[in-house]
Order: structure tokens, then C-alpha cells, then sequence
């Protein structure tokens, strides 16, 4: 985060979202015991403040926010990741606070600190902070989950490329970079977010021509088969985030283009059931000219499409020209339909069992913004679940709208076959109302007439009961006044009186 003043404000801002309850303080480390979970914020910052007192420093907090995708990583997942990158990163032995949000698709966390060395009072040297956090986070990724960056750039390198292009795209499609080192042409450098990761030397490169070999068969086969299964459709994936994440907005480039990709339900099928990769190339034409009035402008919208396209073999290590294979336009039919990366990434999250959760997932997606509605080629059915964690909240979160209708993110959708569904915007969920829910809640919910009913048939069997049991209750009463007899106490009065006579 970028850096602030000197009253530690990250410390406010997060205490806030604890009170609004979208936030959770998990961890505060390295302070002294007179400062704990019940200290308030104002006390959490006047420490801060108190070992940041360092005259040249004129902005010593230190902010920074750590984010998994969605929820692939719980809040005690990231909290540990958190408190490990603080060590590797140098600030380890500083008073930090880890606080989880819950407010946004992503969980995350975010670390304040200062940069005022606690031991020494001086500043900790901050020089390409960027990058080294950067770095940091590769090394305890590393450490806690056994994800190294070296032991992926060996094994990409071990792939069989053609041509520097081939091994540059394969570099890309796996978050590095290839870039020519500064001070040797000879020298190409593996980047991954911007940090150094390895240099080789370009002319110790192994490149081998793919000619038509048994896997190309096997290649041509799997594609024939499966585009008659899936869609072969093509749209256009734009990624505006690098532009809209530029602050101010005054610094925004007028010029400047979204990064592209393109996308269909068949490529997707053939990643994940082969670990096949298409990638398609493109070239980004001029805006095509468009009338307005007696003037020609520019189109928002450049045309723009694939003129080829590359197979990346995974499973056997292989990149081949896609043409080599099996003609592209054979093989895919490319529509101008464009969608925001954004949006594609959390409907590709989504839960989508089968073709009755995809309509009631754009029946609901109609409803948030119909001007931006997603085609039906767009949403891809998958099999996989969310975890128990996201299931439980869903259910819980669901059965608590039932009863109070006051959810955001939770919406009742009927579908074209009478079956209600509830979707889950924020944790991307779909299913069935009545598998959230039970059988019984969900004929009750589809029943509320009958349920008022139901009701009042009780409280009128309870009502019953009480008046049978007032009316015994006199009985008794009535009862024990003539001595058990149930006769009338004035007839016997009068029958002694007769006697007395006699």
C-alpha cells in the first residue's frame, strides 16, 4: 500500500472494518503485554508512534496486503503466510498486526507495521520494497506449501520449443517473463512480478523442430473428438485492471490497451481433462473508423483476431504449431463477443453443475445488470465442489435470508422448470434451495399458506385442551363442594328439616 502519515492510520482503517464486522484482527505480534487484542486502536497506534519517533522518517507506517484468489486460501492459511513473509521480508522482530477482511470476492489480509527499526530507531532500508516483497512472498510460498519458483523455471526449460517465441509464451502462460539482461546480450532473465528469478544463456538453449509424431496423431484425435462434444465458440477476454489500479485517475493512458485473451469451452475441457493448453495469436489491428454525423471517429472496440494458434502439451512436455495439428478456422468458430476478465474469472468460480444451474445463474446475471449480460457459451459447467467451509457459510447464509429476507449477497432464483435455486454472489455458489435447506424448510417455503394453517390448527387444539380442562376443573370443584355426592346441598337441608318434623 502506498505510504501514509505518521498517526498510523492503517491501524484505524482496519479497526473499522472489525466493528462493521468485515474484518478480524488474527495476529498482533511483538508488542509489549500492556498492548493486546482488548488494547484500542488509539492505544495500538500511540505505540506505534511512540517507537517510530524518528525525526527523518516522515512516513513510517509500513501497510501491506496480502490476497489469495476467491477463497483458495482460509484466514488462518493467510494469517500464517502473513506472519512469514514479515520474517522474510526483515520485518519480523517489529510490532505488526495481521486483520482478515471478508468484504470483497477475495480473502485477504492486511499487515500494518512501521518502518522504524524497534531495536535500533532507525529506518529499515525500504529500496525496491516492491520487488522485494515480491521475492518474500515467493520464498515462504516456497516453505509453507512447497512451491518453488526455481524447480518450476527447471521444468519449463526442460519442455521440447521450437523457437525462442515457443519458450517465451510458455514462460508466459506460467506468470514469468523473458527479458533481455542489460549487460549481456547473450543473457536472457527470467522475471516473475517484476523480481529476477534465474539468467541463461541464450545460446545454451536446446531447441528441437516438433514434426508430425505419434503424440501429433493423438493430438488431431482428442480435437476432433471433443469439439463435437463442447462448444468451439471464441470470445474475447479483456483485462482492464493494470490501467484501472493506476491512481490517480488523472495518470491513466489514453492510449493505453487491455491485455487480451481468448477463450471457449473447448479449450477449457482440453486443460483440464488433458492438460492440453490452446493459445491463440493475435494482432492488435487499428480501430476501425465509424460515422458519426458527417465526421469518422474511431471505434471504442479494435477488431481484432486470431491469425493462428499454438498447443501446449503438458503431459508430455511439447509445444506444437497449432496448424500442424488440425486447421484453426476447422476447428473454431470465432465470435466478437468480449467479456471482462474480472467478470470471467469469478463466473469460471461458480459451481456449475449442469446446464439448469447455468440458466439460473444468467437469469440472475440479467437481473444485477441487464446492458452486460454474459452469453450462454460464456459459462462453463463444472464439476468440482466448494469446500465445506464455503458450503456451510452458504447454508447458514441462505437459511438466515429465509427468515429475515436481509442478505446481499444471497438471491432466490426460480427456474424455468418450478425448481427454486439460491446463488451466492460473493462466495460463487449455485444449487438447489432445497439441498441448502432440507426437505421439510423447503416445503414450508414453498408452502407458506399451509404453514400458517398448520398454525392456527394448533393453536386451536391447545385452545381446546384448555377449555376441556377448565371444564374439569369446575366439575371438581363442584364436586368436592357437595361432599362427592354430586347432589344438590339444599335438598338435603330440606329432607333433615322433614324429619325434624316427623
Amino acid at each position: 500500500m502506498e505510504p501514509a502519515g505518521s498517526n498510523f492510520p492503517g491501524v484505524q482503517y482496519n479497526d473499522k472494518k472489525v466493528e462493521k464486522g468485515s474484518g478480524e484482527l488474527m495476529l498482533m505480534k511483538n508488542f509489549p503485554s500492556f498492548i493486546n487484542e482488548d488494547s484500542s486502536q488509539q492505544e495500538v497506534r500511540e505505540y506505534l508512534k511512540s517507537v517510530s519517533n524518528n525525526e527523518r522518517v516522515k512516513k513510517p507506517q509500513f501497510h501491506a496486503v496480502i490476497s489469495t484468489k476467491f477463497r483458495e486460501h482460509t484466514k488462518e492459511e493467510l494469517t500464517s503466510i502473513a506472519e512469514n513473509f514479515m520474517d522474510e521480508l526483515g520485518y519480523g522482530k517489529q510490532p505488526f498486526i495481521v486483520v482478515f477482511h471478508n468484504d470483497t470476492e477475495n480473502n485477504h489480509t492486511h499487515i500494518v507495521s512501521t518502518r522504524v527499526n524497534k531495536q535500533t530507531g532507525k529506518k529499515i532500508n525500504d529500496s525496491y520494497e516492491k520487488l522485494k516483497a515480491q521475492q518474500a512472498l515467493s520464498r515462504t510460498m516456497d516453505k509453507l506449501y512447497g512451491l518453488s519458483t526455481q524447480e518450476q523455471i527447471e521444468k519449463l526449460l526442460g519442455y521440447r520449443y521450437s523457437s525462442l517465441k515457443h519458450l517465451e509464451l510458455l514462460l508466459e502462460r506460467n506468470g514469468f517473463r523473458l527479458s533481455s539482461n542489460r549487460n549481456d546480450e547473450g543473457v536472457l532473465d527470467i522475471l516473475k512480478n517484476g523480481a529476477w528469478e534465474k539468467s541463461i544463456n541464450a545460446a545454451e538453449l536446446n531447441f528441437s523442430s516438433q514434426k508430425k509424431d505419434s503424440r501429433a496423431w493423438q493430438l488431431k484425435a482428442i480435437l476432433l473428438k471433443y469439439k463435437e462434444l463442447y462448444s468451439c465458440k471464441v470470445f474475447r477476454i479483456e483485462d482492464h485492471r493494470a490501467q484501472e489500479g493506476v491512481l490517480p485517475e488523472e495518470k491513466h493512458n489514453e492510449n493505453w490497451k487491455a491485455k487480451i485473451e481468448f477463450e471457449s469451452e473447448l479449450q477449457k475441457k482440453l486443460r483440464d481433462v488433458f492438460g492440453i493448453d490452446v493459445v491463440f495469436h493475435y494482432k492488435e489491428s487499428e480501430p476501425p473508423l465509424k460515422e458519426d454525423g458527417n465526421k469518422k471517429t474511431e471505434s471504442s472496440t479494435a477488431a481484432t483476431q486470431p491469425f493462428g494458434y499454438t498447443l501446449i502439451d503438458h503431459k508430455t512436455g511439447s509445444i506444437y504449431k497449432g496448424s500442424e495439428i488440425i486447421k484453426m478456422n476447422e476447428l473454431f468458430e470465432f465470435t466478437s463477443d468480449v467479456i471482462d476478465k474480472r467478470l470471467f474469472e469469478s463466473l469460471k468460480d461458480y459451481n456449475i453443475a449442469d446446464e439448469a444451474a447455468k440458466q439460473v445463474l444468467l437469469k440472475h446475471l440479467k437481473r444485477q445488470n441487464p446492458d452486460h449480460i454474459p452469453k450462454d457459451f460464456m459459462l462453463f459447467e463444472t464439476k468440482k465442489r466448494k469446500n465445506k467451509e464455503i458450503f456451510g457459510s452458504v447454508k447458514s447464509e441462505v437459511k438466515g435470508y429465509l427468515k429475515t429476507q436481509n442478505a446481499k449477497d444471497v438471491h432466490i432464483i426460480k427456474s424455468e422448470d418450478g425448481k427454486f435455486y439460491a446463488i451466492h454472489s460473493k462466495l460463487h455458489y449455485v444449487g438447489e434451495l432445497e439441498q441448502l435447506i432440507g426437505e421439510k424448510d423447503y416445503q414450508r417455503f414453498l408452502n407458506p399458506a399451509e404453514k400458517g394453517q398448520q398454525v392456527s390448527e394448533t393453536q386451536n387444539e391447545a385452545l381446546a385442551k384448555e377449555l376441556n380442562r377448565s371444564i374439569n376443573d369446575l366439575i371438581f370443584q363442584f364436586s368436592r363442594s357437595s361432599g362427592g355426592s354430586g347432589k344438590d346441598p339444599g335438598e338435603e337441608e330440606r329432607k333433615k328439616r322433614r324429619k325434624k318434623r316427623k
